[in-house]
């Protein structure tokens, strides 16, 4: 009786490990296969033909991808299993990013498409997973992976240039060493989803109390579900901007193009720690409110700092964006499994924090692009940032109470 239980314990530890692991390797995907494709637009562009508009779809479809799906996701899941939907999702991923590198530019916005789809499903997935399987390590689980996410996105934007000109790969090669990880992520997740206990039938059926709980809570009638909502919908909102138009913003003060791209590298490096412990600490704390409106509240003073013209106070105010972006995105995921009440609940929250989120990061590099063009300054993009970092601070007050989002 001892040894099975003995064995039976020991198992449970295998497939929780493959389940961290396959965890840390869909975080790992999410960002790469589009922060890789950044550095070498002039490179498919002069093979292409395409113009610079054309090319701007090849980070917009993502996006649009991520706000479409991200509120039909849990209902896919609930129909055909979690693990199932985001083991599929890894295969849609793998294809696309193969099929962007074919001798085709249909191919190329097709499966970049594809590679948004996956992403939408993966982002909105993995707080329900940490949910179900680490209930009580969130803050750990949802920093691992927050962590893991930005540091492969950062890693695969670096390596985008020097793979496909100084390896001689050319950008089509460069692009598809990304498939290799996810079809490893795939291979973590596909005993998953076999040994996966909801079957299609039983998930259709909706058999389980938690999957029935999760469908009679509307949390879009929640305002702690909104809250949590603009909390994460204005994080991505201000770090697409960044992405799109910091270095332009930089390029205006005078610094070279090399240092700019830098900064805009910096940026993203300088929130890593903080992806990794805010979680961790937040999740000891009695709440998170004042954590939470402590993130917005620093990339404000970042924001604020653009409007100076001296070098040391520029340097200084792309870490504190990055630094308040890596607090903001790590709370904002785990605000989604924190304040669910079981598995099924965290996709729905995830569905609908991500289907906002993203469409305004979707707008955000478009809209302020507009303002810039109009008044032919940065001053009234930077002045929205810092608008909307105010409005991040009071809905994360709002979101870090210890509640439910019923």
């Amino acid at each position: 009786m001892g040894t099975e239980l003995s064995i039976e314990r020991s198992s449970g530890m295998t497939g929780r490990l493959w389940i961290l692991l396959g965890i840390i390797l869909a975080g790992a995907n999410m960002r790469a296969a589009i922060s890789s494709v950044g550095p070498l637009i002039g490179f498919i562009r002069d093979e292409t033909g395409l113009s610079n508009g054309a090319m701007g779809w090849m980070t917009t479809i993502p996006l649009i991808g991520f706000a479409l799906l991200s509120p039909v996701t849990p209902a896919i899941a609930r129909r055909f299993g979690t693990e199932r939907t985001l083991a599929a999702s890894l295969l849609l991923m793998t294809v696309g990013i193969a099929s962007r590198v074919v001798d085709s530019v249909p191919m190329l916005f097709i499966g970049t498409a594809g590679v948004g789809v996956a992403i939408a499903v993966s982002n909105v997935l993995l707080p329900s997973i940490v949910k179900k399987n680490f209930a009580n390590r969130v803050g750990l689980m949802t920093g691992l992976y927050s962590m893991t996410m930005t540091l492969f996105a950062a890693f695969a934007a670096s390596v985008s240039v020097p793979l496909a000109e100084g390896a001689g790969w050319g950008w089509r090669n460069a692009l598809l060493v990304w498939a290799a990880m996810s079809a490893a992520g795939l291979l973590i997740w596909l005993p998953q989803a076999i040994r996966s206990r909801s079957s299609g039938a039983a998930a259709a059926a909706g058999v389980s109390a938690e999957s029935r709980a999760g469908r009679g809570s509307n949390v879009w009638k929640s305002g702690l579900a909104w809250q949590i909502t603009l909390f994460m919908g204005f994080q991505s909102f201000n770090f697409y901007v960044c992405v799109a138009w910091l270095p332009d913003i930089l390029l205006s003060k005078g610094w070279s193009p090399e240092n700019a791209g830098f900064m805009l590298s910096l940026m993203q490096l300088s929130g890593i720690p903080f992806n990794f412990l805010i979680p961790m600490i937040a999740e000891k704390l009695k709440d998170q409110k004042l954590v939470a409106a402590l993130g917005a509240l620093i990339s404000l003073a970042g924001y604020a700092g653009l409007l100076s013209g001296h070098s040391a106070a520029l340097t200084a105010s792309v870490v504190l964006i990055g630094v308040g972006q890596g607090m903001s995105i790590s709370l904002a995921l785990m605000f989604i499994a924190v304040r669910a009440r079981s598995a099924t609940q965290a996709a729905a929250l995830s569905g609908m924090a991500q289907s906002v989120g993203y469409a305004l990061a979707a707008l955000g590099p478009i809209c302020l692009g507009m303002l810039h063009d109009a008044s032919s300054s940065w001053t009234g993009p930077i002045l929205a940032m810092i608008g909307s970092s105010v409005v991040m601070a009071v809905a994360g007050f709002g979101a870090g109470r210890d509640r439910y989002a019923d």
